[in-house]
C-alpha cells in the first residue's frame, strides 16, 4: 500500500538504531517550496527555453519533498543478509505526472522514458542500493530528481550563435554560387545545340 513517506517515517521512528537517520529526512519541505514551472506545454524558441532554463536552475536547487510523491515499502533481495529478509527496506516510488510541480514540456519525455507506467499514468522508481529503509528513499528521489532535470532539458532550444549564423551564411552563398554555375554550364550546352542546328 502507498502511504505519504512523511508518516511512514514517524511510524519508524520507535527504532532506537535509526532515530538519528529518519529524524534526518522527517523535514524535507513541502510541495509549495518547488519552483512553480512556467506553462509551457511545448519550447518553441529561445524566448521559451530562457524560461525553462531558469525553472530548470531554481529546480536543480531544491530536493523533491517526500509528501509529493507515494512511497511503499517490501522486503527486498539487496545487500544487507538476513536483514533484508525481516525488513521492509526496499523503497518504491510513484509520480503521477499530473502533479502540478512538473513542467508540462517534460512530460512528453518522461512518457518515453522506460520508468514510465502507462497503466497509472506515474513513473515507477525503486531502490534497494542500501540496507537502510531512509536511504532507498534519498536513492529513489534522487533518481527522480535527474530523471525530471534530463526531461525539462531535453527539448530546450538553443540560442543561435554568431558563428553558427555565419557558417550557415557562408553556405547558403556557395549553393546559390553551385546553382548559379551550374544553370550557366545548361545554358551554354543548350546555347551550342542551337548553334549547330542553324548550321
Amino acid at each position: 500500500m502507498f502511504t505519504n513517506c512523511t508518516s511512514a517515517l514517524v511510524v519508524s521512528l520507535w527504532r532506537p538504531s535509526r532515530f538519528v537517520l529518519i529524524r534526518r529526512f522527517a523535514h524535507s519541505g513541502s510541495v509549495a517550496d518547488l519552483p512553480a514551472p512556467p506553462p509551457l506545454q511545448v519550447l518553441q524558441d529561445a524566448a521559451d527555453s530562457a524560461q525553462a532554463r531558469e525553472w530548470i536552475a531554481k529546480f536543480q536547487a531544491q530536493e523533491i519533498p517526500r509528501n509529493a510523491v507515494e512511497l511503499a515499502f517490501s522486503r527486498s533481495s539487496g545487500p544487507g543478509g538476513q536483514n533484508v529478509n525481516k525488513v521492509n527496506t526496499k523503497a518504491t516510488l510513484r509520480c503521477s505526472l499530473n502533479s502540478a510541480w512538473l513542467p508540462p514540456w517534460s512530460k512528453e519525455y518522461l512518457i518515453k522514458s522506460t520508468a514510465y507506467v502507462a497503466s497509472t499514468h506515474t513513473v515507477q522508481i525503486t531502490s534497494t542500493v542500501y540496507r537502510s529503509q531512509a536511504q532507498n528513499i534519498q536513492e529513489c528521489l534522487s533518481k527522480l530528481h535527474a530523471l525530471i532535470v534530463s526531461a525539462a532539458s531535453a527539448g530546450l532550444v538553443n540560442e543561435t550563435s554568431e558563428e553558427q549564423k555565419e557558417r550557415v551564411r557562408r553556405l547558403e552563398r556557395a549553393a546559390k554560387a553551385r546553382r548559379r554555375e551550374g544553370k550557366e554550364k545548361r545554358s551554354d550546352v543548350k546555347r551550342a545545340r542551337r548553334s549547330k542546328d542553324w548550321d
